[in-house]
């Protein structure tokens, strides 16, 4: 229960770090404080599995999966030390001067790859949301919820392309913009159907890998 909780606040929080100037600076820096005492948070409940993760075989599908955690623990580093340097609230008190040229590439790069790579490995563990709903769910709601995934995935499409993702994700543009005239609503809904697009493929290509171990095995 205390993994689903601090599991659902870190993507709660996740979305709403993306929306930078429409919460503010200050709110900004305390919700990515607060992102990284519920990263480590998340660490410590799951230390089990660093403990295993120089032991038994490693498959195709336990291959990706440790890649993703490694590249996201790099990516929170980055975050959190270019983060401290650019602060003017949170941690305005940290003896840092300077730096905040670099500072605000690394801090962009690692909050877009970061957004990308959580939902990638939101993804790869969705199957497990899916078994508790298919104890309480029928099949025709089953299938429902597999077409409103896949709306969700297909419209995710539409907002990567909208709100420009790929730019700021290979950093061609170092300033991200924001339609202030735009109603607030629609950069969460477009944010969240952006990481329900990298859920979508985190889960199916965790599906194939996982489904070609079982081949492997025939």
């Amino acid at each position: 229960m205390k993994r689903m909780i601090v599991d659902l606040l870190m993507t709660a929080a996740l979305v709403l770090l993306m929306s930078y100037s429409l919460l503010g600076e200050a709110a900004h820096e305390w919700i990515g404080v607060a992102m990284l005492v519920l990263f480590v948070t998340h660490h410590v409940l799951n230390r089990r599995w660093f403990r295993g993760l120089f032991k038994g075989k490693y498959t195709p599908f336990r291959t990706l999966q440790t890649v993703l955690v490694l590249m996201i623990f790099a990516g929170m580093i980055g975050s959190a030390v270019s983060g401290a340097v650019l602060s003017r609230y949170a941690l305005d008190f940290l003896p840092i001067r300077g730096g905040r040229a670099w500072a605000r590439g690394v801090h962009m790069l690692c909050a877009y790859w970061g957004f990308v790579l959580m939902s990638l490995h939101l993804g790869f563990h969705w199957n497990m949301m899916l078994a508790r709903m298919r104890k309480t769910t029928s099949e025709t709601q089953t299938w429902l919820l597999r077409i409103a995934a896949l709306a969700v995935a297909l419209y995710g499409i539409y907002a990567f392309a909208k709100q420009d993702i790929l730019n700021y994700l290979l950093l061609r543009n170092h300033f991200v913009f924001f339609d202030f005239d735009a109603p607030r609503i629609v950069f969460y809904l477009d944010y969240i159907a952006i990481m329900g697009l990298f859920i979508f493929i985190g889960h199916y290509l965790a599906r194939w890998l996982r489904r070609g171990k079982k081949s492997m095995q025939r």
